[in-house]
């Protein structure tokens, strides 16, 4: 089965349990929403080249932590940081981890309004205090909008677009925020850049954002 650690290399980190996948014809794996497009890209090759079936379970990243912390049972477990809940139960192996990827926040307007530099941190600072609304996913609720958060806070302005934020439960969500007009930039997982309504301005500085790695 390390095939499948390979194969699913698309800015992650694996927590695997993999005691008996040899014996087994089918995978059962849990993940962060995340990564739900790159995964639905992924598996059914994975599966014909194979001929291993992938079960798949989707969750939110908070949610997904908290299913391993209380022991429910995957053969691969793939986890945003931070989860030290899960690690202190017991029910994974610290030393399975492997590095597969990492996530990167990009800010996001809609499809045909103008880009605001965000090249460097002074220009972003400049962009997010000049939006009348920033959209980003709940810090509670999802990895990327914890992060955001963290960015936000190292570059200064947390609190500064306190009163001018609007948080959703996931990034389609957020997304159809700046769609719709209620929010004029979003800042989101870069790998989440799939919706047609809107445009990727750039990637946050990692100076202020530094990518994330899952496992």
């Amino acid at each position: 089965m390390k095939y499948l650690f390979s194969f699913v290399a698309i800015g992650t980190l694996l927590l695997g349990i993999w005691s008996s996948a040899g014996a087994q014809t089918e995978v059962t794996l849990l993940v962060p929403n995340p990564f739900r497009r790159s995964l639905d890209k992924l598996v059914p090759d994975f599966e014909s080249k194979t001929g291993y079936k992938v079960k798949v379970t989707y969750g939110r990243s908070m949610g997904t932590r908290q299913q391993v912390a209380r022991g429910e049972i995957f053969d691969v477990s793939i986890l945003l940081p931070p989860y030290p809940e899960a690690l202190g139960s017991g029910n994974i192996d610290p030393k399975s981890a492997t590095t597969l990827a990492s996530l990167t926040l990009a800010l996001g307007v809609k499809k045909g309004a103008p880009k605001p530099e965000v090249s460097t941190p002074a220009a972003l600072k400049q962009a997010l205090l000049a939006a009348k609304t920033i959209a980003y996913v709940d810090p509670t609720v999802g990895s990327d909008g914890f992060a955001t958060r963290d960015a936000l806070h190292k570059l200064g302005v947390l609190d500064l677009i306190g009163s001018k934020t609007k948080l959703g439960a996931n990034a389609g969500v957020v997304a159809n925020f700046v769609i719709k007009g209620e929010a004029d930039v979003r800042i989101f997982y870069l790998n989440e850049m799939g919706n047609p309504g809107l445009d990727l301005v750039g990637r946050l500085p990692k100076k202020f954002a530094t990518p994330v790695n899952a496992r």
